[in-house]
C-alpha cells in the first residue's frame, strides 16, 4: 500500500517539527515518504515548495497515494476541493494539527488507506486519531474497507452507499463466495458468509438478504438482484521465488510466509507461486508449494530477460552472472501476475532464497 509514496506538507516551522516526526514514524513501518515546505523552513531532507499551494496541491494530488497535510483543516480541504474524483482514485488524505496533537482522517478512509494511516501515524508521534467514517466509529467493517484489506476490485462502486448504510443500520448482509473464491473468512466481521456455485445462484441468496456483497470473477445478472449488492472481483496476486540449488523446503516456506506477514497478506488470497523454469526439477519448491496449496507456475528465462518494469530492483550482478538475467522473483511474479501488474514487496533476501509479491488484474 502507498507504492506511490506519501507526501507530507507542511507550511510552518512548527509544522514542519511535526512532519519530520511523522516521517520518522513511516520509516520504522518502512513506508517512504518525502517532506515538503515553503523555502524558509527547509531544513535538512526537506523538499521546497516552489509554487503557490494550491498549486503545489494540484501537481501532487493525482501522483501520490497519500497526503498528509500538518496544517489547519481548512487549508487543506480548499487545497484538494478542486481535484476530489471518487474515493476509488482519489489518494488518501490525512490531517495533522502543527503541534501533533491529533491526525484526521479526511479523505479516502476505506478504500485508499487513509483510516489506517491515521491510526499509524497518531500511534507514531502520540497524537489522538480522529476517524469519522460511520462503519468504524460503529466498530462495523465496510465493503470498501472489505475490499482493500481483501485486494478485490469493486466493479459497481455506485452501490457502496446502499450496502455501507446497511451495515451501519444493523441490518443483515451477506458475503457471498462464488465458485472457488477464496478469501480468509475469520477476519469477515458482520456478514454471514454465504458459498454459491454460480451468480444466479448468489443473486437468488443474496436476495434473502437486506444487502450482500458477491465475490466473483465473473459478470453478474444484476437485473434479477431485488436487494443492493456490491460485486467484488479478486485480484490476481502472485509470489515469484528464486531459490540457491540446495535450499530447504522449510527455507522457502520461511520465506513465503514472512514476506505475506510483512504486507499483512493472507494466503488464502495468494493464486500461485512463480519461478524460474529451470527449477521445475527442484523438489523443495515442489514441495513447499504444495504444503502452501498453491499452483506452481513457471517462466523462462527469455520473458524474465524481456520484462521492463518500472517497479523492479537494480539487477543482480551475482544473478546476472549466473542465470543471464538481472532477477527472478520479481520479474516471475509480475508476469504471472496478468494485467497492470505491480509489486506489493518488492524483493526480500531471506537466508538463501529472494522472495517477492506481485498483484494484477
Amino acid at each position: 500500500m502507498f507504492r506511490h509514496g506519501i507526501a507530507i506538507v507542511a507550511i510552518t516551522r512548527r509544522g514542519v517539527e511535526t512532519a519530520v516526526k511523522i516521517q520518522a514514524a513511516l520509516a520504522v513501518l518502512e513506508m517512504r515518504s518525502k517532506i515538503y515546505a515553503p523555502k524558509r523552513y527547509l531544513r535538512e531532507g526537506v523538499i521546497p515548495i516552489e509554487q503557490k499551494l494550491d498549486e503545489f496541491f494540484k501537481a501532487t494530488y493525482s501522483t501520490v497515494d497519500a497526503l498528509v497535510a500538518v496544517m489547519a483543516t481548512g487549508i487543506t480541504i480548499r487545497a484538494i476541493a478542486p481535484y476530489l474524483t471518487n474515493k476509488l482514485t482519489d489518494p488518501a488524505v490525512v490531517g495533522v494539527d502543527a503541534n501533533g496533537k491529533f491526525a484526521i482522517s479526511l479523505l479516502s478512509g476505506h478504500y485508499g488507506g487513509a483510516n489506517e494511516l491515521t491510526r499509524l501515524i497518531a500511534e507514531g508521534i502520540g497524537a489522538t486519531p480522529v476517524i469519522t467514517t460511520a462503519s468504524d466509529s460503529l466498530g462495523k467493517q465496510s465493503v470498501d474497507e472489505l475490499a482493500r484489506t481483501l485486494h478485490l476490485t469493486i466493479m459497481n462502486p455506485k452501490s457502496l452507499v446502499a450496502v455501507n448504510a446497511a451495515i451501519v443500520d444493523g441490518d443483515r448482509l451477506a458475503l457471498i463466495l462464488v465458485g472457488d473464491a477464496r478469501i480468509p473468512t475469520d477476519t469477515v466481521h458482520g456478514y454471514t458468509v454465504e458459498k454459491a456455485e454460480n451468480v444466479k445462484e448468489a443473486v437468488e441468496i443474496a436476495n434473502a438478504y437486506q444487502a450482500a456483497a458477491i465475490v466473483t470473477d465473473d459478470f453478474v445478472p444484476m437485473e434479477t438482484a431485488s436487494k443492493p449488492i456490491v460485486v467484488l472481483k479478486p485480484k490476481r496476486i502472485v509470489i515469484g521465488v528464486g531459490a540457491r540449488k540446495e535450499i530447504s523446503e522449510a527455507q522457502i516456506l520461511n520465506a513465503v510466509y514472512t514476506a505475506l506477514a510483512k504486507v499483512n497478506l493472507p494466503l488464502e488470497r495468494v493464486n500461485s507461486l512463480a519461478t524460474i523454469d529451470i527449477k521445475r526439477d527442484s523438489q523443495s519448491i515442489m514441495s513447499a508449494t504444495e504444503k502452501l496449496g498453491l499452483k506452481l507456475e513457471f517462466v523462462s528465462i527469455d520473458e524474465l530477460r524481456a520484462l521492463r518494469h518500472e517497479d523492479l530492483s537494480p539487477d543482480s550482478k551475482l544473478v546476472l552472472e549466473k542465470m543471464g538475467v538481472g532477477g527472478v522473483c520479481e520479474q516471475a511474479a509480475l508476469i504471472k501476475a496478468g494485467k497492470t501488474p505491480h509489486l506489493l514487496l518488492k524483493k526480500q533476501k531471506l537466508k538463501g532464497v529472494t522472495v517477492a509479491i506481485a498483484e494484477g488484474e
